[in-house]
């Protein structure tokens, strides 16, 4: 599909529209470590069931691109946020559905939570919310897997992530799914992403300030101090989530109804690992599409 570069404060997004003229407009919002190639099977079902869609490339990823050399590359959830509802001013859409995965799941809640009055439909993927709290008590199994978000509070870390990005985005590929549900093929369309100059700094501040390690970016101060306190969410939500999601466990996502006070609803997704719009497309179109229409 073509791209086109929206500016916005921060940012020139590589955006692809498509879909048909005049549909309803749903944003739909990639992970770490993907790109907007993680939608591609998904879409044709949406549009056909007459949505538009608007697929970004996230800040440090792909074709986007900071706007500044002064402006910090920052990765903090607030600010991936604040991209979203300032790609949907420059593209002047009042009113959109927001669809993310992982990263961009986090970016869908906090817009919705802060921005309701802008989000129709909330839909996340891979993640639940009111789990972006460095004080948050995590089982024993989500320690094991969230080992890359301290590994990459090291030093070691940090250069394993400059010097060998490839290697680690597969890696995690491979350790986070069921085998056997992408080839070399597919994953190599999507890595090409991960060359963008700004993916490892991005990538670096999104993790440590998540934890505390870095201070966020001053520009996103505001933001921050209204998601503490976890805000409620008043946008009707839903929730997919892979029984084999080997990133964040099944049961990061369970009884997490006190921080809605919409509609909210959450689907298993049996043998679907961490990255359902790639290995259940046909599931997650089915779930998403009545849910949107309602």
């Amino acid at each position: 599909m073509p791209i086109s570069k929206v500016a916005t404060r921060a940012l020139e997004i590589a955006v692809e529209q498509s879909g048909p003229s005049g549909g309803a407009p749903v944003i739909l919002l990639h992970g770490w470590p993907d790109d907007a190639r993680t939608w591609d099977k998904v879409l044709p079902q949406l549009h056909a069931a007459g949505f538009s869609t608007i697929v970004p490339c996230l800040r440090g990823a792909g074709a986007t691109r900071f706007r500044s050399h002064s402006v910090q590359r920052s990765g903090q959830l607030s600010a991936l946020a604040q991209d979203l509802l300032e790609l949907a001013d420059a593209l002047r859409i009042e009113r959109f559905s927001a669809v993310g995965h992982d990263w961009g799941a986090r970016a869908a809640y906090i817009a919705a939570a802060l921005a309701p009055e802008r989000i129709s439909r909330c839909v996340a993927l891979s993640v639940g919310w009111g789990t972006n709290d460095p004080n948050q008590s995590l089982p024993l199994v989500q320690i094991r897997n969230y080992w890359y978000h301290w590994y990459l509070a090291l030093d070691r870390g940090a250069e394993l992530l400059r010097q060998q990005r490839r290697p680690l985005a597969r890696f995690m590929w491979d350790s986070w799914s069921p085998p056997g549900w992408f080839s070399d093929a597919e994953f190599e369309a999507t890595a090409a992403s991960f060359d963008n100059p700004d993916w490892p700094e991005v990538v670096l501040h999104s993790y440590r300030h998540r934890w505390g390690f870095e201070p966020g970016d001053p520009t996103y101060a505001a933001l921050e101090a209204k998601l503490n306190p976890t805000p409620q969410i008043g946008v009707p939500t839903l929730v997919l989530h892979g029984s084999q999601d080997y990133c964040n466990h099944p049961s990061t996502t369970l009884d997490r109804e006190r921080f809605f006070s919409g509609r909210y609803a959450r689907v298993l997704l049996d043998g679907v690992g961490h990255f359902p719009s790639r290995e259940a497309p046909e599931k997650v179109a089915q779930a998403i599409i009545p849910f949107l229409r309602a």
